[in-house]
């Protein structure tokens, strides 16, 4: 997700007290309560308030114009080649996940979008790594190409790397680990389901916690599996069913329901 837990985003002790609030509504689910605290006087805090509201369409599958208004906002004030890009980018994820949740088929837009984004993001850019991860997501979800999410996956996972982005890496352990767990690679997917898991409870990201202990049941054993889909079910009612789309996978099997 762009605008992820680099230092100066809130994460650290050391942080601007503004970015360790909206850090802290972002990671409890709050994305409006956050974005309310960002007037969007320039680009860069336009392009994190609009970065929210994306986020908030994909964990919740709701809030669309609110994020098409903010995004437009965005764009209106982006004036440099990152900045623009970094507009596309964001204009790619909002395509994509209105696509992903079957709000409206707009597969084209999102491709296009973040194919303006690699044409302006300059390689090496932090925000290059954010671009890598999210055309891995279309790789994988939407083409239903594998191999070409791999690939995006790890130039993102190397960019977030080399600029200590954390949060990015705990998507790119995830995503990494969900197509070795598809392969049968049990030992790469719990290593990286692991990793992504660990980053995230350090950096108190709660609403992408859930996510994560899920992930990790799914290549763990029993009675360990079920214990990790409890504490996954635990914070989703914490946090009020988000993300929308983890209830499908944290719903108990029906009673006499075989399983494997």
């Amino acid at each position: 997700m762009a605008h992820s837990a680099m230092s100066g985003s809130g994460t650290t002790e050391s942080d601007d007290p503004l970015q360790t609030a909206v850090w802290r509504l972002r990671s409890r689910a709050c994305w409006t309560d956050a974005a309310a605290l960002l007037e969007p006087a320039d680009a860069a805090s336009a392009l994190q308030r609009a970065s929210l509201l994306v986020e908030k369409c994909l964990y919740t599958e709701g809030g669309w114009e609110e994020a098409e208004d903010a995004l437009r906002t965005a764009e209106a004030l982006a004036h440099t080649d990152e900045e623009r890009g970094a507009a596309a980018c964001e204009r790619g994820q909002l395509a994509y996940a209105a696509t992903l949740h079957s709000v409206r088929d707009r597969a084209d837009e999102a491709r296009a979008a973040l194919g303006r984004a690699a044409a302006l993001i300059p390689p090496g850019a932090p925000g290059r790594a954010v671009l890598d991860f999210r055309r891995g997501l279309l790789a994988e979800n939407l083409a239903r190409s594998p191999q070409a999410a791999r690939a995006a996956y790890r130039r993102a996972h190397a960019g977030a790397t080399a600029h200590s982005d954390p949060l990015l890496l705990s998507f790119t352990w995830r995503h990494l680990a969900g197509l070795a767990l598809r392969d049968g690679e049990l030992a790469e997917a719990r290593h990286g389901f692991a990793e992504s898991l660990r980053i995230r409870e350090e950096l108190g990201y709660l609403v992408g916690t859930a996510p994560a202990l899920a992930s990790l049941a799914d290549a763990e054993a029993e009675p360990e599996a079920s214990r990790l889909r409890e504490e996954a079910r635990r914070l989703f009612r914490l946090l009020g069913g988000v993300p929308t789309w983890l209830a499908r996978q944290l719903a108990p099997p029906a009673p006499g329901a075989a399983t494997a």
